[in-house]
């Protein structure tokens, strides 16, 4: 998440309505997509199903950098709250299910889930050298 954070610290309001050529969301879409995203998974944790169609939080309105960054940190905190409520041992028992007879145990489930978060930021990357950015 420091990578999702540092990166609202190189674009601007401005940076967030650019959009690629084609069918590409804009870059503040992408990162609502993040978010919802890390949304589904901190909701997998607190009721042990992974639920495609769940947002834990909605969407900040307007998509400005300030607002994502409140937004994310009210996904961050849900998130540490709902890994905190399982013991050290709990982490490893298989019991999120995944669907399709895939069930994962909170540490694996928060491994795929950090996958996502690259994935995203492969994304990201696209965008922040399409606007010349460094980040």
């Amino acid at each position: 998440h420091s990578m999702r954070d540092h990166l609202l610290t190189v674009v601007s309001d401005a940076d967030l309505s650019y959009k690629l050529p084609g069918q590409n969301p804009t870059l503040g879409d992408l990162l609502i997509e993040l978010g919802d995203t890390q949304g589904v998974y901190t909701h997998s944790f607190d009721t042990l199903e992974l639920d495609w169609d769940h947002r834990q939080q909605p969407p900040p309105s307007p998509v400005t950098i300030s607002n994502l960054r409140a937004w994310f940190d009210g996904q961050d905190a849900a998130m540490k709250t709902a890994l905190d409520a399982f013991t050290l041992e709990e982490l490893h028992i298989d019991r999120i299910d995944r669907g399709d007879g895939f069930i994962a145990s909170p540490f694996v489930q928060h491994e795929i889930y950090r996958e996502a978060v690259y994935i995203y930021y492969g994304k990201l990357s696209v965008y922040l050298r399409a606007l010349e950015r460094d980040a």
